[in-house]
């Protein structure tokens, strides 16, 4: 009888999972009416700590949206399972910016693929590694790199990691330090810097809190006054730096690097690395002769090509809202109608700042990396290193190898999407800024945006959600004080990249992994009390 209990108990458990099936109606996403408000919070720390304990990040990841389905459908196990695949999971990738970042990944990984398979890689390395012959040099190139592919954060993770990380293991730099140079480099930079994807959605939403509450000021300015209070950032940048030339590591961090130094081990054994570009059919065939341009050629079509196509679509869009804008400005009858209209169009002035800011950044990315990989083939092909398919099987292999980043790019996603379900980020800022006294607003505005983002994994809906909260606040509590918004600005912005920086389920920290070839988990474990240390300095 008790052999027979498995096989009754899989039967009963069938037969519910079949009758909730048969019931499932489609409900409005959202949380019950009488689900506690802290339950919103559950799915995101048992991601985080699944991912923590068991450093198996997809099952993690998993549970964590299931769990967030669960609770959206009723507290039916059954259906959250199901809509865990069929909505979430569906409605991830169906996104077009998802898929968009999806397509530019595994073409990326297509280009990387050729480039290692024709010896660019390993010509570049050489070229590198003639200048960074020590540890120390290595990790200043890497930093150096990092911070001057500021256009985007995508593109920088997914570029430094995979061109650096050759070089790094040659100069026995563990994996969670490369990844945590690549990540350090990546939002933190792209965040502030003067032309990037990130300067529009920022500008953005300072513009449109700025209009609403009647601030004067223009929004890009606004924009370059809160940066030296942005330290999170800034810091960060700092703190790689000051690691980078003292060779001082601490925690987590300190025991990987003694471990690459003294036992050769790159990554931990039984780690699960984001991405394995070291697999023989990456590998360049016997006699190849390495040549750097190989490499060099298709990376800087990818950058100029992302720069050319930001511009492009940028300076496109720009105009069709300046005639937008125009055709406003001819129909307006009352004064207050022009000098709104004659406000819009002072915003839309042709310049570097306001073409960038209007760039469709995702659009640009997937044709760069196009591109990129037909110039890495046609280059492989001219010089004879490869033959037409052994160039596909090498692009081929090189998508496989980051099939698993991108299967935790849409299990986060999903998560984020169930938060959002569960209103978790409004729980969060009602817990936290329940008891917020007016003097300290800024420094409790940051806290509870590396809350929300760490949580959440997301900096630009952190954004979207705290800037209408808190900047109507901060006018409110010092509206004959500038600085007291314009700090509180910052800080939103500040905290957001803490999240994105650190967060386990964010996009960039997953990217920074999968480019280093790093164990997710490993890298999320090794860098967070650095981001913790960093971000406690902030505020």
């Amino acid at each position: 009888m008790r052999a027979r209990a498995p096989v009754i108990a899989a039967l009963s458990l069938a037969v519910l999972a079949l009758a909730s099936v048969a019931f499932a109606q489609d409900v409005t996403p959202g949380p019950p009416a009488s689900m506690p408000a802290w339950l919103s919070i559950l799915p995101p720390l048992l991601a985080i700590g699944l991912a923590i304990v068991l450093r198996e990040v997809v099952v993690a990841l998993v549970a964590g949206v299931w769990l967030g389905a669960t609770f959206v459908n009723g507290y039916d196990p059954f259906i959250g399972l199901l809509r865990t695949a069929d909505t979430y999971a569906v409605g991830a990738l169906a996104d077009g910016d998802h898929a968009s970042i999806v397509i530019f990944s595994l073409l990326l990984g297509g280009m990387i693929g050729v480039i290692a398979r024709s010896g660019g890689a390993l010509g570049m390395a050489e070229l590198v590694t003639r200048v960074a012959k020590t540890r120390l040099s290595g990790a200043l190139a890497t930093w150096l790199m990092g911070l001057a592919i500021f256009f985007d954060d995508y593109s920088n993770s997914l570029l430094v990691g995979t061109t650096m990380r050759p070089i790094t293991d040659r100069l026995k730099i563990s994996r969670e330090k490369l990844a945590f140079l690549v990540d350090a480099t990546a939002a933190p930079v792209s965040s502030f810097a003067l032309v990037s994807s990130w300067v529009g959605v920022e500008v953005g939403y300072i513009h449109e809190q700025y209009a609403a509450l009647g601030i004067p000021g223009d929004p890009y300015v606004v924009f370059l006054q809160s940066i030296p209070y942005r330290f999170y950032p800034l810091l960060m940048i700092a703190f790689v730096l000051m690691l980078v030339l003292t060779r001082r590591d601490f925690g987590p961090m300190r025991a990987a690097e003694r471990r690459a130094l003294y036992e050769g081990k790159l990554i931990r054994d039984g780690a699960d690395p984001a991405s394995d570009f070291d697999a023989e059919a990456l590998q360049p065939p016997e006699g190849t002769t390495p040549r750097w341009l190989d490499a060099v050629i298709p990376i800087l079509v990818v950058i100029a090509t992302a720069m050319i196509g930001m511009y492009v679509t940028g300076h496109a869009s720009l105009l069709e809202a300046r005639d937008a804008a125009l055709a406003l400005r001819d129909a307006a009858t009352t004064p207050a109608a022009i000098a709104e209209a004659d406000a819009t169009l002072s915003l839309l002035d042709v310049n570097l700042q306001n073409v960038f800011g209007k760039a469709d950044s995702l659009k640009a990315l997937l044709w760069s990396a196009l591109l990129g990989g037909f110039v890495a083939i046609v280059i492989a092909l001219a010089r004879r290193t490869l033959t037409v398919r052994s160039a596909m099987e090498a692009w081929v292999a090189g998508v496989k190898s980051i099939s698993l980043a991108v299967m935790i790019l849409v299990l986060a996603w999903s998560l984020g999407e169930v938060c959002e379900h569960l209103h978790t980020a409004d729980y969060v800022i009602q817990a936290i800024g329940g008891w917020m006294p007016a003097g300290l607003l800024p420094a409790l505005v940051f806290v509870i945006a590396a809350a929300t983002s760490f949580a959440t994994g997301t900096s630009w809906g952190t954004m979207g959600i705290l800037f209408p909260l808190v900047i109507p606040l901060a006018h409110e509590l010092a509206p004959a004080d500038g600085a007291v918004v314009l700090s509180s600005v910052a800080s939103i912005l500040a905290g957001s990249v803490w999240g994105d920086h650190c967060s386990p389920i964010s996009d960039t920290t997953i990217m920074s992994s999968m480019a280093s070839s790093c164990d997710h988990v490993d890298h999320v474990r090794t860098q967070l009390p650095y981001a913790l240390a960093v971000g406690g300095v902030s505020r």
